[in-house]
């Protein structure tokens, strides 16, 4: 009987214990710390991975390979010269550009801020960390739970005197007037700028390279993330490779003039510059002689790729620390930038306006489950980082955000764009659509039609504005900006100037 009873106790013991198990509920999954990595200036053509085979980009490239890359990934333009205003208050408050500039005036009424990408993380449950660029209005404290270094829209100057000039004045002589490392190189004597001089200030001021210390506060904070717990949003924002674009020796002596190519696009002079705002008065044009030279723009590219070499030499070790601390395989990686860059094609060097390699960005994701080593060619705006990061961070306020995420994209290489069609802007001065292949600009002040197809001209050289095969496809391409600009909340009115394609 004792035997019996005993059996039966065990077996009651056992099946209590297998119940129990049975009742505890699964340990909730981890939240994934996001990283993100964002660049300044940075063309779409500026990685090694993803078809430049000029530059060196070893540790980019690496995440190229891990992930899933974007190649049609767009800006939608900005409101002022500094096109990285609108585009970082499009990122951090998930409005479009016309919304943002109006969020960006609240902002700096303090008003606003829980409606901030930051916040919304903080309250999903995330550590909110911030370093490098800022050029928000909103006060980065008031957005991020820690900020390390925030730094200005662009490394200063170097001044020896300050002038008043009509800039647009063609006989005006540039280096009377700008900074040091304007208007040059003259010639291959000119000797008046040195990259890796420190006398210059901008990138070396403080001591040590601006982007080495995103990468110091990036190392350190990982390291204190790692202690406590939480998953972590991680914001770097890099001021590389924007001008003045100086990097250690070693980087500019890893690109010989004589490697330096120009692209099919090159000119010495945008004919249409003054029209659009991009004459000798917008500062970023002004970095070049008028005209542009081959030699000067192989200057320029000579130290845009040493600078964005050094970053990705960073960026790596970023990326190091982060396997070093085991949170790689929990945390999803974005690397953007705010927009392009010109560097001497179409005989422009900033980013005011409208052709592919101002308006497109690289645009890279890793992480877990994300396909590694895919390219997607659909339309997106760099912006839809910022509804990714949430939606994968399960935050509030996903209805108020106007961008997309991509992971539809990511996880099912046959989904449509999130955009089509494509709208961009700037000022009161430029307007663009781009739909199935076939880009519009617009300048109003002169009423120019531009168009392109993207398809068989992709370096946008033979303009069929004036072809008048192309009538219908400009009509219907206006009809589709006009809604674009309804839904943007655009009221540039282009009846004035365009009334014969608007009107009938």
């Amino acid at each position: 009987m004792k035997t019996t009873f005993y059996k039966n106790l065990i077996l009651t013991l056992l099946l209590s214990v297998t119940l129990l198990q049975c009742s505890v509920p699964e340990e909730a999954p981890a939240k994934p710390n996001i990283l993100f990595i964002f660049a300044d200036d940075l063309t779409y053509s500026s990685i090694a991975a993803l078809g430049n085979d000029e530059i060196q980009t070893p540790n980019l490239d690496r995440l190229v390979a891990g992930g899933t890359s974007f190649t049609n990934a767009y800006n939608m333009g900005g409101w002022n010269g500094a096109i990285c205003v609108a585009s970082r208050a499009m990122l951090i408050s998930g409005l479009s550009v016309w919304r943002a500039q109006q969020q960006s005036d609240r902002w700096r009424e303090g008003q606003e801020f829980d409606r901030s990408w930051g916040q919304r993380m903080s309250r999903a449950g995330y550590q909110t960390y911030m370093s490098g660029k800022w050029h928000v209005t909103a006060p980065s404290d008031s957005i991020f739970q820690t900020v390390a270094h925030e730094r200005p829209g662009m490394p200063r100057d170097f001044w020896r005197d300050r002038k008043q000039a009509d800039y647009n004045d063609p006989e005006l002589d540039l280096n009377t007037v700008m900074p040091v490392g304007y208007n040059r190189p003259l010639a291959t004597d000119d000797n008046s700028w040195s990259p890796t001089d420190p006398q210059f200030g901008g990138f070396w001021e403080g001591g040590t390279h601006w982007s080495e210390v995103v990468r110091n506060d990036a190392v350190q904070f990982m390291d204190s993330a790692q202690q406590k717990g939480d998953p972590f949003f991680l914001y770097l924002a890099f001021n590389a490779a924007h001008d003045p674009r100086q990097a250690p020796q070693e980087y500019v002596d890893m690109y010989p003039l004589d490697n330096i190519g120009l692209e099919s696009s090159f000119a010495p002079l945008y004919p249409y510059r003054y029209d659009i705002g991009c004459g000798p008065g917008l500062r970023d044009e002004a970095l070049a002689p008028f005209p542009r030279t081959e030699y000067a723009v192989k200057v320029h590219k000579q130290e845009y790729y040493a600078l964005i070499t050094h970053m990705d030499e960073q960026i790596g070790q970023i990326l190091q620390r982060l396997e070093e601390t085991g949170e790689k395989d929990n945390t999803y990686i974005f690397f953007t930038a705010d927009h392009g860059l010109s560097v001497g094609r179409h005989g422009l060097i900033g980013k005011q306006n409208m052709y592919q390699h101002s308006m497109k960005v690289p645009l890279i994701v890793n992480g877990p489950g994300i396909p590694a080593n895919e390219i997607r060619d659909q339309q997106v705006y760099l912006q839809d980082v910022m509804a990714t990061a949430l939606e994968l961070g399960g935050a509030d306020g996903m209805e108020a955000v106007e961008f997309k995420s991509l992971m539809p994209i990511i996880n099912d290489a046959a989904t449509g764009d999130n955009y089509e069609p494509v709208y961009g802007c700037y000022t009161r001065l430029q307007r663009m659509v781009i739909k199935d292949d076939w880009k519009m600009i617009l300048y109003p002040e002169i009423s120019k039609v531009r168009l392109y197809n993207l398809v068989e001209d992709p370096e946008e050289i033979n303009d069929l504005g004036e072809d008048p095969g192309q009538e219908a496809r400009i009509r219907g391409l206006f009809t589709e900006l006009l809604k674009l600009q309804q839904q943007m909340g655009d009221e540039l009115d282009l009846s004035e100037a365009f009334g014969e394609w608007i009107g009938s």
